[in-house]
């Protein structure tokens, strides 16, 4: 795990037996293609990059936009010392290691390190913790690559100290176009095999990725094997000949990916139990990942049925485990048990608003302090500071309720959450009404 070897730009013989997604890589921002938000000209990732500035960063977003290509960029044009590790086999020895290797670059050459960490979320709190002062001193400057959330995957203090760089799935224009380039490059493409390719076809390859730029090119890789031996065009019988019955989805007409996916959530949404399984139909019959599915439902149950039937989302779960557990073809049936629930049940967004408005209110302005009587009196010395004194036990009173404020007094008049008169809520609104009846 020494300088990044592994991402050095130098090229020999053995490259002709790397996959075409690997001799593909952008090797600079120009070659880019995608997220011209990110790293388009004038962005701020761009300019650190062109003046070797770059900051701690933790790039987030799904397989195959771009996470490690960024990562080899910079390797490969910094100035900087350059360490990887991976979280799956690293360690914090590793870790020390690198810092103490940091240390000496710094005082003995005035060189900066870089540390490059894939699949960050698998490092636990205590990996984290090790890189911190590390990081917030200058001695390391750190780049994570995850597809996991990292507001949820990553210690908030080391948060607190990086950018979060995310990456979205290429659109079906970027991903065909480097299709297209990947066809025709005659250095480090396919160029030298003279294949053809019509721009429909590009689009369906395109489509078949799921945004994934490194599927895109494997899938053209075994098309232009087929289509070298049988005429030189890759068609769409080539592509049927690779994905069988997944190419049905991605006509000529457009039918593709997103606008099944868009028409599957409306249709649950909609209450339209016909139409919801019309549409998971043809994502599995497409070949459409089973998780991804899976995933879309329960957050429909949550955003879209919420509160007026709190059982959509323990059944959209419930999907979700089945659909890891007992794998395809298995799979559908559980996904079609929460689809027609979710589609069939009464339906409120109330929930969703309500984290929605509280998010735009505490974002655009200071929340306030916890008042002191809602704040924790469990330690040493609590009360001497006054925490807790004042709380009144709700279980102690006649209906276990008992007035008291609980938002802090800044937003103490803020509303936030507002039940429907669908199904389950409809109570929720009662009782709302019954404990705060100048607020529900």
């Amino acid at each position: 795990m020494d300088n990044f070897d592994l991402f050095s730009a130098a090229e020999d013989d053995s490259t002709v037996f790397e996959p075409l997604a690997e001799r593909m890589r952008p090797r600079n921002a120009d070659e880019f293609v995608g997220q011209e938000d990110v790293l388009g000209p004038g962005t701020y990732l761009r300019r650190m990059l062109e003046a070797d500035k770059v900051p701690s960063m933790i790039l987030f977003g799904p397989p195959g936009t771009g996470k490690t290509t960024l990562a080899r960029m910079i390797a490969g044009t910094t100035d900087s010392e350059f360490k990887r590790l991976n979280a799956v086999a690293a360690g914090i020895a590793d870790i020390r290691r690198i810092v103490d290797e940091a240390k000496d670059a710094r005082h003995l050459y005035h060189r900066r390190t870089i540390i490059f960490i894939d699949e960050i979320h698998r490092f636990n709190k205590s990996q984290q913790d090790v890189l911190l002062p590390y990081v917030e001193d200058g001695r390391l400057i750190l780049i994570g690559a995850t597809t996991e959330n990292p507001f949820f995957e990553v210690n908030h203090a080391l948060l607190s100290r990086v950018r979060i760089v995310k990456l979205s799935p290429l659109d079906d224009n970027a991903v065909a176009k480097i299709v297209r380039h990947a066809l025709t490059d005659e250095e480090r493409g396919l160029g030298q095999k003279k294949l053809t390719m019509q721009d429909d076809i590009a689009l369906a390859i395109a489509g078949l990725s799921g945004g994934d730029a490194r599927i895109a090119l494997n899938l053209l890789e075994e098309a232009a094997e087929l289509a070298a031996a049988d005429g030189g065009e890759i068609t769409l019988a080539t592509l049927e000949a690779i994905v069988g019955e997944r190419v049905q989805k991605y006509d000529k007409k457009g039918d593709n990916h997103y606008d099944a996916v868009s028409a599957f959530i409306k249709s649950m949404r909609g209450s339209d139990p016909d139409a919801a399984i019309h549409y998971l139909a043809r994502m599995i019959a497409g070949g459409e990942d089973l998780e991804f599915i899976a995933r879309r439902v329960a957050i429909c149950a949550a955003e879209d049925v919420g509160n007026a039937d709190p059982m959509a989302l323990v059944v959209a779960m419930a999907a979700v485990d089945a659909v890891r557990f007992v794998g395809w073809p298995e799979a559908r049936i559980p996904l079609a048990q929460a689809v027609t629930y979710i589609a069939s049940a009464p339906k409120s967004n109330a929930a969703y608003l309500s984290i929605d408005r509280a998010l735009a209110d505490v974002r655009g302005s200071a929340a306030g302090p916890v008042p002191m009587h809602l704040r924790d009196a469990h330690y040493k010395g609590a009360a001497k500071l006054g925490h807790g004194i004042e709380y009144i036990y709700p279980h102690d009173f006649p209906g276990h309720f008992t007035l008291q404020q609980y938002l802090p007094d800044k937003s103490k008049n803020s509303h936030y959450y507002e039940p429907t008169e669908n199904g389950r809520e409809r109570y929720i609104r009662d009782y709302l009404h019954h404990c705060w009846p100048k607020r529900w």
